[in-house]
């Protein structure tokens, strides 16, 4: 490739490209909530939330001085991210935190950059993030995921069009920013399905006291001694915010 060709390249990732028309991005906002909302559905669009979750798990635990042994995702959505460090301390709080808060804040960014113009730059720049943490993976379903993710997203960003592009590039924003919302309400769910259990055969509340003992929040709660409740609020907080604001960027309100 000469000088010419990889300018060409670079003025392609980092220039801007046209608004679509607003039916557009109604149109992809209605797919990705399509995507979300029906049981079925999600089952299956689950997991690219979960590449994101644990991506965000992992990009964290490397960026607060952790060392990142592997990830692994699952068939039924779960997803496993193992890091060494202390097992106390801020880098393992932020590292716990990020997994529910990360889709939601790719969304936000996402849309930051499409509101920006910039499609291409977008498209190109969650390829870089897949291949990076398809050297992570450890299973081959989690391998094969994440290498079918990076496929869609550099084929479009190389063989397609403006308008497909940006129909891509639309439909991942709006996914990353409805889809980061129910997870949350997941959570809460299992956790007071939990407590219920508890309660029907008498146990302590200390014993359950609405925990899903693995969970982020509660692994959270044990590292700051804040109640869970409290991360939750938080992750809730995050995705809906993401939500409102991203949205409004995509809508450009």
């Amino acid at each position: 490739m000469d000088n010419a060709s990889i300018t060409d390249v670079w003025d392609r990732v980092v220039g801007s490209q046209p608004d679509p028309e607003q039916w557009l991005v109604i149109a992809t906002g209605l797919v990705a909530l399509l995507a979300v909302v029906p049981h079925g559905v999600w089952r299956v669009s689950r997991n690219a939330v979960t590449i994101a979750h644990e991506g965000g798990h992992g990009l964290i635990a490397l960026l607060s001085g952790r060392r990142l042994d592997g990830i692994r995702l699952h068939s039924d959505t779960s997803g496993l991210t193992v890091s060494r460090g202390k097992p106390h301390g801020i880098g393992m709080v932020l590292t716990a935190a990020a997994g529910y808060t990360a889709p939601p804040l790719l969304g936000l960014g996402g849309a930051w950059l499409l509101a920006a113009h910039h499609i291409t730059a977008l498209l190109w720049g969650a390829t870089v993030l897949l291949v990076a943490m398809l050297v992570m993976i450890r299973n081959a379903y989690g391998v094969l995921t994440v290498f079918l993710a990076g496929g869609a997203f550099l084929l479009v960003s190389w063989l397609t069009g403006p308008e497909v592009q940006a129909a891509f590039a639309y439909t991942v924003v709006w996914f990353l920013l409805l889809g980061g919302v129910r997870p949350v309400f997941e959570l809460q769910g299992r956790r007071r399905r939990e407590r219920a259990h508890g309660r029907r055969f008498g146990l302590p509340s200390g014993d359950w006291g609405g925990r899903a003992p693995d969970s982020d929040a509660d692994q959270l709660a044990r590292l700051t001694h804040a109640p869970a409740a409290l991360w939750l609020f938080l992750f809730h907080a995050v995705a809906l915010c993401s939500l409102i604001g991203g949205g409004r960027w995509l809508l450009g309100l």
